[in-house]
């Protein structure tokens, strides 16, 4: 047995407001328990979306309520609401500011590049802005973090171009990081007919599932990659098998096993598994310590993923049968055992707002 401090996940969907039928802060913070993880930061394109005060209390009071484990909730960049200066009463309560630079839809669509600086120049330096930008808007997200001298942190890497043009910006002081979910590390596109069982609407993912060759420069360029994130966007089997599939997998329960599986198999360590899952991560997001946390994980436990076995309202993962190492048997948040041996024992809302830890 290992003892692990509580695990982050910067990038989560947890579908509330608007579709609870496909999760929402009680299933996504008790699959987030399950699978060691005690904070959750909250991503904004919900419906409504989350960019002003109102829609920012719809999203808090729900996690108020119902979430297990400790959270935070993005705010998105809009065209309308970059005055950040004046709304200090949002930023304060937000894990941080989430921009779309590639397509959105709505109040969160930015489209050119006029709108973007504004947002790079008003929110606040100490908290951090997140970018969901792919190759070229990408190398644009990092020339104007270096513009507006401020740092930037690049959501789901999944490229060869990416990972090298995010280590040349680093290597000339560039304040930028990135993240890599487990399905770009561990999938490629060549895996998406495995994924399907017949249905193509499986392998639907953004950034797409990419190339042997970028896999294998992400693996490559582990240095270059400051924390792990799961991008779990839970939809139901019904609507990925659909005529119209919305992109995106779970990740949340999958997240850890995955990990320790490549510690296994000599592709990690542990300290890459604190660092990218804990403690980096804790410093990106500029995150309050969480006292008396822990994650007890048996390393040698051996099984197969199985969707049918996970708290997330989705019913499926694309990594059904995988045969992984490491299952968590107890979390330990704020002195209180809220998981142990595949039971969510941490009641509905006593999970905090981490922005409100103090």
């Amino acid at each position: 047995m290992i003892q692990l401090p509580g695990l982050i996940d910067p990038h989560v969907h947890l579908r509330e407001p608007g579709a609870t039928h496909k999760e929402d802060f009680d299933s996504g913070t008790s699959a987030a328990m399950a699978g060691g993880v005690t904070i959750v930061l909250a991503m904004p394109n919900t419906k409504p979306p989350i960019f002003d005060a109102d829609t920012l209390d719809l999203a808090l009071n729900a996690a108020k309520q119902k979430a297990r484990c400790d959270y935070g909730q993005y705010v998105g960049a809009g065209p309308d609401n970059s005055d950040w200066t004046s709304h200090k009463a949002e930023s304060d309560r937000a894990a941080g500011l989430k921009m779309y630079l590639d397509s959105t839809f709505g109040e969160l669509r930015l489209d050119d590049m006029t709108l973007w600086s504004p947002h790079f120049a008003n929110w606040p330096k100490d908290l951090p802005i997140v970018a969901h930008s792919e190759s070229r808007s990408m190398a644009a997200a990092i020339l104007f973090a270096a513009i507006h001298d401020r740092p930037v942190h690049i959501a789901h890497i999944s490229l060869k171009e990416e990972v090298l043009l995010i280590k040349a910006a680093k290597e000339r002081g560039i304040k930028v990081t990135c993240e890599v979910c487990p399905h770009h590390l561990f999938l490629s596109k060549d895996d998406i007919p495995a994924i399907s069982h017949g249905h193509p609407g499986r392998g639907e993912v953004r950034p797409r599932l990419a190339t042997k060759e970028d896999v294998d420069a992400l693996w490559k360029n582990m240095d270059v990659i400051d924390c792990f994130a799961t991008d779990h966007a839970p939809h139901t089997i019904s609507e990925k098998d659909s005529d119209n599939p919305p992109p995106g997998f779970p990740g949340l329960e999958t997240f850890l096993p995955l990990i320790l599986t490549a510690v296994q198999d000599g592709r990690l360590t542990m300290d890459d598994v604190i660092a990218k899952m804990h403690t980096n991560t804790k410093r990106i997001f500029n995150l309050p310590e969480q006292p008396e946390t822990w994650v007890e994980v048996d390393e040698n436990a051996q099984y197969e993923i199985k969707a049918a076995e996970q708290f997330t309202r989705c019913n499926w993962t694309p990594f059904e049968g995988w045969k992984v190492r490491g299952r968590v048997r107890k979390v330990v948040l704020r002195g209180k055992t809220a998981f142990e041996d595949g039971k969510i024992l941490a009641e509905l809302g006593y999970g905090k707002n981490i922005r409100f830890f103090n």
